[in-house]
Order: C-alpha cells, then structure tokens, then sequence
C-alpha cells in the first residue's frame, strides 16, 4: 500500500513538473492569442449558457447614454474643475474633452457593429491585438468603473446632505481613526446607495463672473486643457452603451445613433450647465462639494439649493446605475474568455442578466468607500 501511494506521489509531482515547464509556452500562445468576429459572437459567447435578452432600441441607448454621463459631469466635476483648473473657461474644457468623446464614440460605434457584443474595447481589443492586450485594457476599465463608482456615490452623499440642509456631508460618515486623512470617513450612505441599485439594477446670473476675478481663463490655456483632461471622466457612460451590444434590437442602426446621439446632446447640456454655474457666482467661489447647490445657497437661494440638491442625488442615482451596467458586461465578456473564472461569465436563464459578475462587482464597489 505504502509503494502504490509512493508511486502515485511521484507520478503526481513529475506530472506537476512537466505541466510548469509548459507554463511559459502556453502563457506565450495564449497571450499572442486572437479571435474572429465570428468566434466572438458564437462560439465565445455560447460560455455565457443563456443569451442576454434583445429588448432595447435606439432611444433607450440615448437615453442610458444621456443618463450614465450627466450625472458625472454636472454635478461632481464641474465645480472642483472651475474652481482649481479652468475658472470661468470650464465651458471651454467641456467642448474640448467633448471632441475628443465624440471622436472615440466614433471608433466604438465602427467596432460595435462589427462586434455586436458585450465586452466593449476589451473584446475589440481581443480581436485585433490578442488577449494579453484586451485584458490589460479591460482590467484598467474595471478598475476605473469601480472607483469612478465610488466616485459619483460618495458625491450623491454630499448632494443629499445638501437637499436637508446640512452643509457638512461628513456629518453623514462614520469617521475611522487610525486610517490615512481623506480616507478615514466610511460612507455607509453611498454604500446603501449602490446595494440599492444592485438589487434594482435652474436660475440665470451675471456676464461679469466669466471675466472677474482673473478673466475668463485665469490660469491660461494650461488650466483649460487640465481641465478637459479631467472633465473627459464624465463622458465614460458612452462606453456604458456599448456594452449593451448583446441587448439590443438591429445593433447596425441602434448602436450608432445611440452612442453619438448621447455624446452630443450630453456635450451640449455640460456646457449651458458649466457656464450657469460660472455666470451665478464667480469661478473662486463655487463650493469644492456639491456646487450647484451651494451655488443657488450663495446667491440667497436656499429653497433652491435643496431642491437642486434632491434632484442631482437622482442624477447621480441614473449615472451609476448605468455605471455599474456596462461594468457588470464587462466582466461577463473576460469570464468568457476564460481569463477570469468562467462562472463570471454566467447569463442567468430567467433574467438575460450576468447574475454572477453584477453582483461581484457591486460588492467590490461597496469595498471602495
């Protein structure tokens, strides 16, 4: 008995070797590794066990679309962008990270109807440049969902502090001693926020505030193009809509009316919005946290900061549910790939939904506050 156990020991661990000698082989193959289109939308997509169900059109995309970037850009990014980077030019910043969005919607709506599925750049990256690069890609989308995500909760803290009047969102926090300054308030309000959404899945001002104090831009063209490089964080939800490809009636038409529509209309609105904010109070003046609300409170409009304050918590409620959307897809796609583990990959029968990584994700962006 004791030889049978020591032969299959040793049959075990010269087995263990051979397959780790193989290792860099395999990892070299697999790396430099492509797939066709067709590949992609049948046989890789056949992993998933159900198919996502094919229910939306062209305007619900715009509208996901309108809704996954407004949220982000009107009421978190624009003030602390105002405030330390573009001044009154912010307007500027938007226009400029708008063309820079509206040119890379334009390659995501080529390759989208092409390759109708949910993975977005990481499954057109996959195709065109092979595995290793379509999971580094999509590793770092992950990545910025997830913060972003908790991002735009922890500001719909401060924005719902604001509708009930309470100026200090952290008041709302739990503060932890012991942790790093900054990151030592857990926000169990935005966690709530994204369980929730889990289980769910304006007034004129003055001309003058554009060009005092310091002109319209203060700190030169450095200062607007600081400010487009951040405020193009706000465009992320067209990358959202793309992720949709699998649930979609005619991709072909949909897809691109979807994605640009949003990213113009969405520019537009960031733009009227940016400069209402800059015409009500001066650029040095707007509030670093919730701005728009503060904004109407500095002006002796406090009914309306509450209000505003309400209505921006619902704009970043749609924002991340459209967030945590495309990132749910994101994930399902890699699973398939079998880069991740596959039970990731799931679509639940009933639902069309991918059950597995909608929930994983969610609660690694409840982790993040």
């Amino acid at each position: 008995m004791a030889t049978i156990q020591s032969s299959n020991s040793k049959l075990f661990f010269s087995n263990y070797l051979q397959s780790l000698s193989q290792t860099p082989h395999r990892l070299r193959k697999r790396m430099l590794a492509t797939w066709t289109p067709d590949q992609e939308l049948n046989q890789v997509r056949l992993r998933s066990g159900a198919d996502m169900k094919r229910k939306l059109r062209w305007y619900d995309l715009v509208a996901l679309g309108i809704g996954g970037m407004l949220g982000v850009g009107v009421f978190v990014t624009t003030g602390p962008v105002a405030r330390n980077n573009s001044g009154p030019s912010v307007f500027i910043s938007y226009i400029i990270a708008g063309i820079s969005a509206l040119l890379s919607s334009l390659c995501y709506t080529e390759f989208s109807v092409q390759i109708p599925v949910a993975g977005g750049a990481f499954s057109y990256l996959r195709v065109t440049f092979g595995e290793f690069v379509g999971y580094f890609a999509g590793a770092n989308i992950l990545m910025e969902y997830v913060l972003s995500n908790a991002a735009v909760a922890r500001s719909f803290t401060e924005y719902l502090c604001s509708a009930f009047g309470v100026n200090d969102p952290n008041s709302w926090r739990i503060e932890v001693h012991g942790l790093l300054k900054g990151y030592n308030n857990l926000d169990f309000t935005a966690v709530a926020l994204v369980l929730l959404l889990t289980l769910c899945l304006c007034h004129s001002g003055s001309v003058e505030n554009l060009v005092k104090p310091g002109g319209l831009a203060p700190n030169g063209i450095r200062g607007v193009l600081d400010g487009a490089a951040i405020v193009y964080f706000s465009y992320i939800g067209y990358d959202s809509v793309s992720t949709l490809a699998e649930e979609i009636q005619n991709p072909p038409v949909s897809l691109p009316v979807g994605i640009v529509g949003s990213v113009l209309i969405v520019s537009a609105l960031y733009c009227l919005m940016a400069l209402a904010l800059c015409m009500m109070v001066p650029y040095n003046q707007i509030a670093a946290k919730a701005s728009y609300s503060m904004a109407f409170q500095n002006i002796g409009w406090k009914w309306a900061g509450n209000v505003v304050g309400a209505g921006a918590s619902l704009g970043i409620v749609a924002s991340l549910l459209v967030a945590m959307l495309g990132q749910a897809r994101y994930l399902c796609v890699i699973g398939r790939a079998r880069l991740v583990p596959s039970w990731l990959s799931k679509v639940h029968p009933s639902t069309g939904t991918p059950l597995n990584a909608t929930l994983f994700l969610d609660f690694s962006s409840s982790k993040a506050f």
